[in-house]
């Protein structure tokens, strides 16, 4: 059976812009027909993904989702992120077309398109999502089993795993409300994921006043220099905003 082969075609509206997203990701046109129907097929090596077009799909309501099981995948993000950027001037992480941001370790990212088809590429032999979170949970750097921290548990498998960035911002944002105690470095760490979040949604006065708390926050130095990784992530995140036009 080694010589079966599965192919998704995937709605579009728009079959050049379609393509040309994908061609930003490297892949390759091979077959493109527009009559009797809308089609075209693309590859990008042994990856092949079908398009057929679909006048009233409405792109904000789509659901199409695939699986692209790969060897690596934080290279290939690397990838992706570059030729989006030169395609876009800047790095799109909300909206459509986007693609989902990479931790260090994780092992999946998605690409949603122009038609709001989700791609979720997956690195070969990783665990399902409550095993990929068990094992982060291990971490010497893992949220405690506080208030804070299953907020921070919480919030990250929204915005990693089900890619819904508002609502982890809005379960952080009820964690820092509370007047619970909380650890000074889980706290700056809730902070520093809020303010990623703030980033990501534009939420520029939010980024300001979340730098100033991280800033105030009462940590030894070794303490910031366990969440500096996270605001280098931040101030990474915020270049690939820039526009390049």
């Amino acid at each position: 059976m080694s010589d079966v082969m599965m192919i998704p075609v995937l709605p579009c509206v728009s079959l050049p812009e379609t393509l040309a997203f994908y061609g930003a990701l490297g892949f390759e046109v091979t077959h493109r027909q527009t009559t009797p129907n809308v089609y075209a097929a693309t590859r990008r090596g042994d990856i092949h993904l079908h398009f057929m077009g679909m006048k009233k799909l409405d792109p904000r309501q789509a659901y199409t989702t695939c699986l692209v099981l790969v060897p690596e995948v934080e290279p290939l993000h690397e990838t992706f992120a570059e030729g989006l950027r030169k395609a876009y001037g800047k790095l799109p992480v909300a909206g459509l077309p986007r693609i989902s941001r990479m931790r260090k370790g994780q092992s999946r990212f998605t690409v949603v398109d122009v038609a709001g088809n989700s791609v979720v590429f997956i690195q070969q032999g990783a665990p399902d999502d409550d095993e990929e979170e068990g094992a982060a949970g291990s971490r010497p750097d893992a949220p405690s089993n506080s208030h804070m921290g299953k907020a921070l548990r919480a919030a990250a498998r929204l915005r990693d795993f089900k890619n819904d960035d508002a609502a982890a911002a809005r379960v952080l944002d009820v964690a820092l409300a509370r007047e619970a105690p909380a650890a000074p470095l889980e706290r700056a760490r809730a902070l520093a994921a809020r303010l990623e979040l703030a980033v990501v949604l534009g939420e520029a006065e939010r980024a300001r006043a979340l730098r100033a708390a991280i800033g105030e926050a009462p940590l030894s130095d070794e303490e910031r220099a366990q969440i500096q990784p996270a605001l280098d992530a931040v101030d990474a995140l915020e270049r690939s905003q820039a526009s390049q036009a």
